[in-house]
Protein backbone atom coordinates (compact mmCIF):
# COMPACT_ATOMS: atom_id res chain seq x y z
CA UNK A 1 0.00 0.00 0.00
CA UNK A 2 2.75 2.04 1.02
CA UNK A 3 4.28 1.63 -2.22
CA UNK A 4 1.55 2.18 -3.93
CA UNK A 5 1.28 5.72 -2.49
CA UNK A 6 5.01 7.04 -3.14
CA UNK A 7 4.82 5.30 -6.91
CA UNK A 8 1.10 7.89 -7.00
CA UNK A 9 2.96 11.12 -5.92
CA UNK A 10 6.18 10.11 -7.93
CA UNK A 11 3.96 9.33 -11.06
CA UNK A 12 2.21 13.07 -10.31
CA UNK A 13 5.65 14.61 -10.47
CA UNK A 14 6.04 13.30 -14.12
CA UNK A 15 2.65 14.01 -15.18
CA UNK A 16 3.69 17.52 -14.13
CA UNK A 17 6.41 17.64 -16.12
CA UNK A 18 5.21 15.96 -19.00
CA UNK A 19 2.27 17.87 -18.69
CA UNK A 20 4.22 21.32 -18.80
CA UNK A 21 6.17 19.81 -21.84
CA UNK A 22 2.53 19.21 -23.67
CA UNK A 23 3.78 15.96 -24.12
CA UNK A 24 0.49 13.67 -22.32
CA UNK A 25 -1.16 14.07 -25.97
CA UNK A 26 -0.06 10.28 -25.80
CA UNK A 27 -2.89 9.39 -23.59
CA UNK A 28 -5.27 10.40 -26.36
CA UNK A 29 -4.70 7.21 -27.72
CA UNK A 30 -5.90 5.53 -24.43
CA UNK A 31 -8.89 4.73 -23.04
CA UNK A 32 -9.15 7.16 -20.56
CA UNK A 33 -12.63 9.29 -20.59
CA UNK A 34 -12.04 12.60 -22.62
CA UNK A 35 -13.35 14.44 -19.83
CA UNK A 36 -10.88 12.99 -17.79
CA UNK A 37 -7.85 13.50 -20.27
CA UNK A 38 -8.92 17.05 -20.43
CA UNK A 39 -9.05 18.05 -16.72
CA UNK A 40 -5.61 16.87 -16.30
CA UNK A 41 -4.38 18.72 -19.51
CA UNK A 42 -6.06 21.77 -17.97
CA UNK A 43 -4.28 21.78 -14.52
CA UNK A 44 -0.80 20.79 -16.16
CA UNK A 45 -0.66 23.41 -19.03
CA UNK A 46 1.82 23.37 -21.15
CA UNK A 47 4.31 26.24 -20.80
CA UNK A 48 6.93 24.87 -23.50
CA UNK A 49 7.51 24.59 -27.23
CA UNK A 50 9.02 22.97 -29.72
CA UNK A 51 9.68 19.30 -31.25
CA UNK A 52 7.80 16.73 -29.78
CA UNK A 53 11.49 15.33 -29.71
CA UNK A 54 12.65 18.18 -28.35
CA UNK A 55 10.27 18.59 -25.43
CA UNK A 56 10.52 14.58 -24.83
CA UNK A 57 14.13 15.43 -23.79
CA UNK A 58 13.78 18.55 -22.21
CA UNK A 59 11.49 16.66 -19.67
CA UNK A 60 13.44 13.81 -18.86
CA UNK A 61 16.07 16.00 -18.43
CA UNK A 62 14.54 17.88 -15.81
CA UNK A 63 13.25 14.48 -14.08
CA UNK A 64 16.66 13.17 -13.12
CA UNK A 65 19.46 11.00 -14.23
CA UNK A 66 17.38 7.47 -14.29
CA UNK A 67 14.77 9.09 -16.62
CA UNK A 68 17.82 10.59 -18.64
CA UNK A 69 19.44 7.14 -18.89
CA UNK A 70 15.99 5.91 -19.61
CA UNK A 71 15.55 8.20 -22.35
CA UNK A 72 19.12 6.89 -24.00
CA UNK A 73 17.72 3.58 -23.95
CA UNK A 74 14.46 4.76 -25.53
CA UNK A 75 16.91 6.59 -28.44
CA UNK A 76 17.60 3.19 -30.20
CA UNK A 77 13.52 2.53 -30.65
CA UNK A 78 13.14 5.35 -33.96
CA UNK A 79 10.67 1.68 -35.14
CA UNK A 80 8.49 3.11 -31.68
CA UNK A 81 9.17 6.84 -31.54
CA UNK A 82 9.89 7.81 -35.13
CA UNK A 83 13.34 9.83 -36.47
CA UNK A 84 12.66 12.85 -34.89
CA UNK A 85 12.17 12.15 -31.52
CA UNK A 86 15.13 9.58 -31.13
CA UNK A 87 17.24 11.33 -33.01
CA UNK A 88 16.60 14.46 -30.32
CA UNK A 89 16.91 11.32 -27.45
CA UNK A 90 20.31 10.16 -28.97
CA UNK A 91 21.84 13.79 -28.05
CA UNK A 92 20.63 13.04 -23.91
CA UNK A 93 24.28 13.52 -21.60
CA UNK A 94 23.95 12.57 -18.08
CA UNK A 95 26.30 15.26 -17.00
CA UNK A 96 25.40 16.20 -13.16
CA UNK A 97 27.04 17.29 -10.21
CA UNK A 98 29.68 15.64 -8.48
CA UNK A 99 29.16 14.09 -5.40
CA UNK A 100 31.63 15.12 -2.74
CA UNK A 101 35.54 13.80 -2.39
CA UNK A 102 34.49 12.65 1.64
CA UNK A 103 32.21 9.66 0.04
CA UNK A 104 35.22 9.74 -2.89
CA UNK A 105 37.78 8.54 -0.19
CA UNK A 106 35.18 6.59 1.92
CA UNK A 107 33.99 4.38 -1.58
CA UNK A 108 37.62 4.14 -2.64
CA UNK A 109 39.09 3.19 0.69
CA UNK A 110 36.07 0.66 1.61
CA UNK A 111 36.48 -0.89 -1.70
CA UNK A 112 40.55 -1.58 -1.99
CA UNK A 113 40.63 -2.03 1.71
CA UNK A 114 43.29 0.73 2.52
CA UNK A 115 44.14 4.33 2.89
CA UNK A 116 44.01 6.37 -0.45
CA UNK A 117 47.68 7.04 0.22
CA UNK A 118 48.81 3.51 0.18
CA UNK A 119 47.40 3.41 -3.80
CA UNK A 120 47.71 6.85 -4.65
CA UNK A 121 50.47 8.86 -4.06
CA UNK A 122 48.78 12.14 -5.83
CA UNK A 123 44.99 12.41 -6.03
CA UNK A 124 42.95 15.09 -7.38
CA UNK A 125 39.83 15.07 -5.77
CA UNK A 126 37.90 17.40 -8.58
CA UNK A 127 36.47 15.38 -10.83
CA UNK A 128 37.25 15.44 -14.40
CA UNK A 129 33.89 13.77 -15.36
CA UNK A 130 30.68 13.47 -13.45
CA UNK A 131 27.76 11.08 -14.69
CA UNK A 132 24.46 9.81 -13.05
CA UNK A 133 26.10 6.38 -12.35
CA UNK A 134 29.66 7.43 -11.56
CA UNK A 135 32.24 10.29 -11.52
CA UNK A 136 36.40 10.31 -12.73
CA UNK A 137 38.96 11.56 -10.83
CA UNK A 138 42.82 11.71 -12.15
CA UNK A 139 45.52 10.13 -10.14
CA UNK A 140 49.11 8.88 -10.01
CA UNK A 141 49.78 5.28 -8.16
CA UNK A 142 52.49 5.18 -5.65
CA UNK A 143 54.39 3.38 -8.81
CA UNK A 144 54.32 6.73 -10.93
CA UNK A 145 51.65 5.38 -13.00
CA UNK A 146 49.08 8.19 -14.44
CA UNK A 147 45.47 7.02 -13.92
CA UNK A 148 42.12 7.39 -14.27
CA UNK A 149 39.93 6.51 -10.92
CA UNK A 150 36.28 5.80 -11.91
CA UNK A 151 34.18 6.03 -8.56
CA UNK A 152 30.52 4.59 -8.44
CA UNK A 153 27.83 7.17 -7.03
CA UNK A 154 27.32 6.43 -3.04
CA UNK A 155 23.50 4.37 -2.61
CA UNK A 156 23.26 4.89 -6.64
CA UNK A 157 21.53 1.32 -6.27
CA UNK A 158 18.69 2.20 -3.78
CA UNK A 159 18.11 5.57 -5.98
CA UNK A 160 18.11 3.52 -9.68
CA UNK A 161 15.94 0.37 -8.54
CA UNK A 162 13.02 3.27 -6.60
CA UNK A 163 12.65 4.55 -10.13
CA UNK A 164 12.87 1.56 -11.96
CA UNK A 165 10.52 0.30 -9.28
CA UNK A 166 7.80 3.21 -10.75
CA UNK A 167 8.51 2.60 -14.43
CA UNK A 168 7.73 -0.93 -14.00
CA UNK A 169 4.87 -0.26 -11.83
CA UNK A 170 3.86 2.02 -14.90
CA UNK A 171 4.33 -0.23 -17.91
CA UNK A 172 2.40 -2.53 -16.48
CA UNK A 173 -0.40 -0.93 -15.42
CA UNK A 174 -0.29 0.74 -19.16
CA UNK A 175 0.16 -2.93 -20.64
CA UNK A 176 -3.24 -4.15 -18.44
CA UNK A 177 -5.42 -1.62 -19.49
CA UNK A 178 -4.51 0.22 -22.77
CA UNK A 179 -4.53 -2.35 -25.31
CA UNK A 180 -3.29 0.44 -27.98
CA UNK A 181 0.41 0.71 -26.25
CA UNK A 182 0.71 -3.00 -25.89
CA UNK A 183 2.84 -2.37 -29.38
CA UNK A 184 5.38 -0.49 -27.59
CA UNK A 185 5.94 -3.84 -25.42
CA UNK A 186 6.90 -1.54 -22.12
CA UNK A 187 7.69 -3.72 -20.10
CA UNK A 188 10.12 -5.14 -21.80
CA UNK A 189 11.67 -2.36 -22.48
CA UNK A 190 11.83 -1.29 -18.47
CA UNK A 191 12.93 -5.15 -18.04
CA UNK A 192 16.18 -4.49 -20.73
CA UNK A 193 16.84 -0.94 -19.68
CA UNK A 194 17.07 -2.45 -16.13
CA UNK A 195 19.72 -4.94 -17.09
CA UNK A 196 21.79 -2.38 -18.80
CA UNK A 197 22.07 -0.21 -15.95
CA UNK A 198 22.77 -2.68 -13.23
CA UNK A 199 25.67 -4.07 -15.46
CA UNK A 200 26.89 -0.81 -15.45
CA UNK A 201 26.66 -0.62 -11.89
CA UNK A 202 29.92 -3.27 -11.26
CA UNK A 203 32.81 -1.47 -12.75
CA UNK A 204 34.67 -5.03 -12.92
CA UNK A 205 31.87 -5.68 -15.92
CA UNK A 206 33.41 -2.53 -17.86
CA UNK A 207 36.89 -3.41 -16.55
CA UNK A 208 36.53 -7.01 -18.21
CA UNK A 209 35.07 -4.93 -21.05
CA UNK A 210 37.57 -2.69 -21.69
CA UNK A 211 40.44 -5.67 -21.35
CA UNK A 212 38.59 -7.73 -24.03
CA UNK A 213 38.59 -4.91 -26.55
CA UNK A 214 41.92 -4.05 -26.22
CA UNK A 215 43.12 -7.64 -26.53
CA UNK A 216 40.96 -7.51 -29.78
CA UNK A 217 43.46 -5.04 -30.86
CA UNK A 218 46.63 -5.76 -29.48
CA UNK A 219 48.39 -5.81 -32.63
CA UNK A 220 46.75 -2.54 -34.47
CA UNK A 221 48.55 0.64 -33.07
CA UNK A 222 45.52 2.64 -34.51
CA UNK A 223 43.16 2.08 -32.26
CA UNK A 224 43.83 1.80 -28.75
CA UNK A 225 42.34 0.84 -25.22
CA UNK A 226 43.57 2.01 -22.23
CA UNK A 227 45.11 -0.87 -19.72
CA UNK A 228 42.98 -2.07 -16.30
CA UNK A 229 44.76 -1.68 -13.13
CA UNK A 230 43.21 -4.55 -11.76
CA UNK A 231 44.85 -4.33 -8.30
CA UNK A 232 43.09 -1.20 -7.95
CA UNK A 233 39.43 -2.18 -9.32
CA UNK A 234 36.26 -3.56 -7.60
CA UNK A 235 32.93 -3.59 -7.73
CA UNK A 236 32.36 0.42 -6.90
CA UNK A 237 35.92 1.43 -7.98
CA UNK A 238 37.96 0.86 -11.60
CA UNK A 239 41.63 2.26 -12.41
CA UNK A 240 42.81 2.54 -16.05
CA UNK A 241 45.70 4.06 -17.65
CA UNK A 242 45.04 7.41 -18.19
CA UNK A 243 45.02 8.53 -21.91
CA UNK A 244 45.72 12.18 -23.29
CA UNK A 245 44.24 13.35 -26.64
CA UNK A 246 41.81 15.24 -29.02
CA UNK A 247 38.42 14.57 -28.54
CA UNK A 248 37.60 13.63 -32.14
CA UNK A 249 35.19 15.91 -32.87
CA UNK A 250 37.55 18.84 -32.59
CA UNK A 251 38.16 19.33 -36.36
CA UNK A 252 40.32 22.34 -36.29
CA UNK A 253 42.02 21.32 -33.08
CA UNK A 254 43.10 18.08 -34.61
CA UNK A 255 44.37 19.68 -37.79
CA UNK A 256 46.41 21.75 -35.50
CA UNK A 257 48.49 18.88 -34.23
CA UNK A 258 49.47 17.68 -37.99
CA UNK A 259 47.17 14.91 -38.57
CA UNK A 260 44.57 14.67 -41.24
CA UNK A 261 40.88 14.21 -40.47
CA UNK A 262 40.51 11.68 -43.38
CA UNK A 263 42.95 9.37 -41.99
CA UNK A 264 41.58 9.54 -38.88
CA UNK A 265 37.89 8.50 -40.04
CA UNK A 266 38.90 6.41 -42.38
CA UNK A 267 40.78 4.33 -38.91
CA UNK A 268 37.60 5.19 -37.05
CA UNK A 269 35.35 3.54 -39.51
CA UNK A 270 38.00 0.31 -39.67
CA UNK A 271 37.79 -0.02 -36.24
CA UNK A 272 34.16 0.24 -35.48
CA UNK A 273 33.71 -2.38 -38.73
CA UNK A 274 36.18 -4.63 -37.15
CA UNK A 275 34.39 -4.49 -33.59
CA UNK A 276 31.26 -5.25 -35.48
CA UNK A 277 32.13 -8.28 -38.28
CA UNK A 278 35.47 -9.59 -37.10
CA UNK A 279 35.12 -9.41 -33.63
CA UNK A 280 30.95 -9.40 -32.93
CA UNK A 281 31.95 -6.95 -29.80
CA UNK A 282 31.42 -3.73 -30.25
CA UNK A 283 31.97 0.42 -28.13
CA UNK A 284 28.53 1.19 -27.95
CA UNK A 285 28.61 4.71 -26.60
CA UNK A 286 30.75 6.12 -29.46
CA UNK A 287 30.19 9.85 -28.77
CA UNK A 288 32.59 12.42 -28.84
CA UNK A 289 33.26 12.48 -25.50
CA UNK A 290 34.30 8.65 -25.34
CA UNK A 291 36.84 8.53 -28.24
CA UNK A 292 39.89 11.03 -28.54
CA UNK A 293 42.88 11.22 -30.86
CA UNK A 294 46.67 10.55 -29.81
CA UNK A 295 50.04 12.78 -30.48
CA UNK A 296 50.42 9.48 -32.85
CA UNK A 297 47.04 9.99 -34.91
CA UNK A 298 45.64 6.62 -33.59
CA UNK A 299 41.89 6.38 -31.91
CA UNK A 300 41.68 5.88 -28.15
CA UNK A 301 38.22 4.68 -26.60
CA UNK A 302 37.84 5.27 -22.94
CA UNK A 303 34.16 4.10 -20.55
CA UNK A 304 33.15 0.61 -21.35
CA UNK A 305 29.70 0.20 -19.18
CA UNK A 306 27.84 0.14 -22.62
CA UNK A 307 28.93 -2.84 -25.13
CA UNK A 308 26.96 -4.74 -27.83
CA UNK A 309 27.47 -7.95 -28.64
CA UNK A 310 26.54 -9.81 -32.16
CA UNK A 311 26.93 -14.01 -33.11
CA UNK A 312 28.17 -15.03 -36.25
CA UNK A 313 25.23 -15.39 -37.96
CA UNK A 314 23.55 -12.13 -37.33
CA UNK A 315 27.23 -10.56 -38.33
CA UNK A 316 26.45 -11.92 -41.88
CA UNK A 317 22.84 -11.12 -42.55
CA UNK A 318 24.30 -7.86 -41.51
CA UNK A 319 27.68 -7.65 -43.71
CA UNK A 320 25.33 -8.91 -46.96
CA UNK A 321 22.34 -6.75 -45.82
CA UNK A 322 24.60 -3.49 -46.05
CA UNK A 323 26.34 -4.79 -49.03
CA UNK A 324 23.03 -5.18 -50.98
CA UNK A 325 21.97 -2.66 -49.85
CA UNK A 326 24.96 -0.06 -51.54
CA UNK A 327 24.38 -2.09 -54.38
CA UNK A 328 20.84 -2.06 -54.48
CA UNK A 329 20.22 -5.47 -54.38
CA UNK A 330 16.59 -5.15 -52.89
CA UNK A 331 15.54 -8.57 -53.89
CA UNK A 332 18.62 -10.20 -52.05
CA UNK A 333 17.76 -7.31 -48.73
CA UNK A 334 14.63 -8.98 -49.01
CA UNK A 335 15.44 -12.86 -49.44
CA UNK A 336 18.07 -12.12 -46.67
CA UNK A 337 15.43 -11.34 -44.08
CA UNK A 338 13.67 -14.03 -44.80
CA UNK A 339 16.18 -16.43 -44.63
CA UNK A 340 17.31 -14.86 -41.18
CA UNK A 341 13.81 -15.36 -40.00
CA UNK A 342 13.08 -12.05 -38.93
CA UNK A 343 10.07 -11.76 -41.35
CA UNK A 344 7.50 -14.69 -41.23
CA UNK A 345 6.98 -16.96 -44.20
CA UNK A 346 3.32 -16.13 -45.11
CA UNK A 347 4.41 -12.88 -46.01
CA UNK A 348 4.84 -11.63 -49.65
CA UNK A 349 8.90 -11.61 -50.94
CA UNK A 350 7.62 -9.21 -53.50
CA UNK A 351 5.89 -6.75 -50.99
CA UNK A 352 8.31 -6.77 -48.47
CA UNK A 353 11.34 -5.56 -51.55
CA UNK A 354 9.18 -3.09 -52.75
CA UNK A 355 9.03 -1.61 -49.30
CA UNK A 356 13.22 -2.25 -48.75
CA UNK A 357 14.02 -0.38 -52.38
CA UNK A 358 10.96 2.94 -51.11
CA UNK A 359 13.19 2.44 -47.44
CA UNK A 360 16.81 3.20 -49.76
CA UNK A 361 16.12 5.11 -52.41
CA UNK A 362 15.56 8.04 -50.60
CA UNK A 363 18.82 7.82 -48.36
CA UNK A 364 20.72 6.20 -51.07
CA UNK A 365 19.85 9.26 -53.65
CA UNK A 366 21.69 11.44 -51.62
CA UNK A 367 25.37 13.04 -52.06
CA UNK A 368 28.28 10.83 -50.35
CA UNK A 369 28.62 12.33 -47.42
CA UNK A 370 24.50 13.10 -46.56
CA UNK A 371 24.01 9.01 -47.20
CA UNK A 372 23.49 7.48 -43.40
CA UNK A 373 23.18 3.61 -43.20
CA UNK A 374 22.36 4.10 -39.58
CA UNK A 375 18.94 5.82 -41.01
CA UNK A 376 18.40 3.33 -43.33
CA UNK A 377 18.06 0.54 -40.77
CA UNK A 378 16.06 2.34 -38.63
CA UNK A 379 13.26 3.23 -41.29
CA UNK A 380 13.90 -0.61 -42.28
CA UNK A 381 13.13 -1.15 -38.33
CA UNK A 382 9.84 0.75 -38.79
CA UNK A 383 8.04 -1.53 -41.32
CA UNK A 384 8.41 -4.14 -38.36
CA UNK A 385 4.64 -3.40 -37.59
CA UNK A 386 3.38 -3.95 -41.44
CA UNK A 387 5.30 -6.95 -41.78
CA UNK A 388 5.30 -8.60 -38.42
CA UNK A 389 9.05 -8.11 -37.68
CA UNK A 390 10.62 -9.29 -34.89
CA UNK A 391 12.28 -7.01 -32.73
CA UNK A 392 16.05 -7.42 -32.44
CA UNK A 393 17.69 -5.37 -29.80
CA UNK A 394 21.32 -6.45 -30.53
CA UNK A 395 20.41 -4.62 -33.99
CA UNK A 396 18.96 -1.54 -31.98
CA UNK A 397 21.87 -1.32 -30.12
CA UNK A 398 23.83 -1.53 -33.03
CA UNK A 399 21.95 1.15 -35.15
CA UNK A 400 22.18 3.53 -32.19
CA UNK A 401 25.74 3.24 -32.31
CA UNK A 402 25.96 3.86 -36.21
CA UNK A 403 24.09 7.12 -36.16
CA UNK A 404 26.36 8.36 -33.05
CA UNK A 405 29.63 7.28 -35.43
CA UNK A 406 27.79 8.86 -38.54
CA UNK A 407 27.19 11.86 -36.66
CA UNK A 408 31.23 12.46 -35.32
CA UNK A 409 32.22 11.39 -38.32
CA UNK A 410 30.33 14.33 -40.56
CA UNK A 411 31.71 17.06 -38.07
CA UNK A 412 35.55 14.85 -38.39
CA UNK A 413 35.33 15.28 -42.51
CA UNK A 414 32.30 17.12 -43.76
CA UNK A 415 32.55 15.45 -46.86
CA UNK A 416 33.12 11.67 -46.32
CA UNK A 417 30.92 8.94 -45.66
CA UNK A 418 32.10 6.72 -43.34
CA UNK A 419 30.53 3.31 -44.45
CA UNK A 420 31.80 4.06 -47.84
CA UNK A 421 35.02 4.40 -46.78
CA UNK A 422 34.58 0.82 -44.96
CA UNK A 423 32.65 -0.75 -47.72
CA UNK A 424 36.22 -2.65 -48.96
CA UNK A 425 36.55 -4.06 -45.13
CA UNK A 426 33.09 -5.40 -45.98
CA UNK A 427 33.09 -6.54 -49.16
CA UNK A 428 36.15 -8.75 -48.59
CA UNK A 429 34.72 -9.57 -45.20
CA UNK A 430 31.77 -11.04 -46.71
CA UNK A 431 33.96 -13.14 -49.35
CA UNK A 432 35.92 -14.41 -46.81
CA UNK A 433 32.66 -15.49 -44.55
CA UNK A 434 30.00 -16.37 -47.01
CA UNK A 435 32.11 -17.89 -49.31
CA UNK A 436 31.42 -21.98 -50.55
CA UNK A 437 34.57 -22.79 -48.56
CA UNK A 438 33.77 -21.06 -45.07
CA UNK A 439 29.79 -22.65 -45.38
CA UNK A 440 31.04 -26.01 -46.36
CA UNK A 441 33.77 -25.94 -43.37
CA UNK A 442 30.92 -24.19 -41.14
CA UNK A 443 28.93 -27.24 -41.97
CA UNK A 444 31.77 -29.73 -40.76
CA UNK A 445 31.95 -28.13 -37.97
CA UNK A 446 28.47 -28.21 -36.70
CA UNK A 447 27.97 -31.45 -37.62
CA UNK A 448 31.24 -32.49 -35.61
CA UNK A 449 29.59 -30.48 -32.56
CA UNK A 450 26.48 -32.60 -33.01
CA UNK A 451 28.24 -35.85 -32.67
CA UNK A 452 30.14 -34.78 -29.49
CA UNK A 453 26.80 -34.21 -28.08
CA UNK A 454 25.61 -37.79 -29.59
CA UNK A 455 26.18 -39.35 -25.77
CA UNK A 456 24.21 -36.61 -24.19
CA UNK A 457 21.42 -36.78 -26.18
CA UNK A 458 21.53 -40.48 -25.98
CA UNK A 459 21.65 -40.36 -22.56
CA UNK A 460 18.85 -37.85 -22.08
CA UNK A 461 16.32 -39.67 -24.16
CA UNK A 462 17.27 -43.20 -21.78
CA UNK A 463 16.73 -40.85 -18.98
CA UNK A 464 12.77 -39.34 -20.24
CA UNK A 465 12.29 -43.47 -21.39
CA UNK A 466 12.95 -44.44 -17.80
CA UNK A 467 11.05 -42.27 -16.34
CA UNK A 468 7.84 -43.05 -18.59
CA UNK A 469 8.32 -46.20 -17.11
CA UNK A 470 9.14 -45.47 -13.77
CA UNK A 471 4.87 -43.38 -14.32
CA UNK A 472 3.50 -47.18 -15.27
CA UNK A 473 3.66 -47.37 -19.34
CA UNK A 474 4.99 -50.39 -19.85
CA UNK A 475 8.09 -50.80 -22.43
CA UNK A 476 8.78 -54.10 -23.21
CA UNK A 477 11.60 -55.54 -25.17
CA UNK A 478 9.21 -57.23 -28.24
CA UNK A 479 6.86 -55.86 -30.11
CA UNK A 480 4.85 -53.30 -28.85
CA UNK A 481 1.07 -52.31 -29.50
CA UNK A 482 1.23 -48.78 -27.71
CA UNK A 483 1.68 -46.65 -30.95
CA UNK A 484 3.09 -43.87 -28.07
CA UNK A 485 5.83 -46.03 -27.69
CA UNK A 486 5.95 -46.75 -31.26
CA UNK A 487 6.83 -43.04 -31.65
CA UNK A 488 9.57 -43.34 -29.39
CA UNK A 489 11.22 -45.99 -30.81
CA UNK A 490 10.87 -44.74 -34.37
CA UNK A 491 11.90 -41.08 -33.25
CA UNK A 492 15.07 -42.80 -31.36
CA UNK A 493 15.90 -45.50 -34.54
CA UNK A 494 15.74 -42.35 -36.86
CA UNK A 495 18.28 -39.99 -34.41
CA UNK A 496 20.56 -43.16 -34.70
CA UNK A 497 20.56 -43.30 -38.71
CA UNK A 498 21.18 -39.83 -39.00
CA UNK A 499 24.03 -39.72 -36.43
CA UNK A 500 25.52 -42.90 -38.62
CA UNK A 501 25.05 -41.19 -41.97
CA UNK A 502 26.86 -38.22 -40.35
CA UNK A 503 29.73 -40.72 -39.09
CA UNK A 504 29.78 -41.74 -42.57
CA UNK A 505 30.39 -38.39 -44.22
CA UNK A 506 32.56 -37.15 -41.84
CA UNK A 507 34.48 -39.98 -42.38
CA UNK A 508 34.35 -39.53 -46.44
CA UNK A 509 35.03 -36.13 -46.26
CA UNK A 510 38.22 -36.02 -43.88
Amino acid sequence: MLSSIKNISYLIKITRTFGQYNLLFFLERSTIPIVALRIVQTIFRAKKKGGVGERLTQALKELGPTFIKFGQALSTRSDLLGDETTQHLSTLRDDLAPFNSLDVRQIIEKELNGKTEDFFSNFTWEPVAAASIAQVHFATTNEGKEVAVKVLRPDIEKAFEKDISLLRWLAGILDSTQPKMRRLQLLEVVNTFEETVLLEMDLRLEGAAADELRENFIHEPYFQVPKVFWKLTSQRVLTTERINGIAIDRRETIMKACHDPDIILTRAAAALFKQIFRDGFFHADQHPGNLFVGEKGEIIAVDFGIMGRLDSKTRKYLAEMLISFLNRDYTRVAELHFEAGYVPNEKSLKAFTQACRSIAEPILDKSQNEISIAKLLAQLFQVTKTFNMQTQPQLLLLQKTMLTAEGVGRVLCPNANMWLLAQPLIDDWVNTNISPEMIFNNTITEISNALKRLPVTMANIEKNTSLIANKGIQIETGATHDPFIRKKRTVLNGLILVMITFIILLTMIL
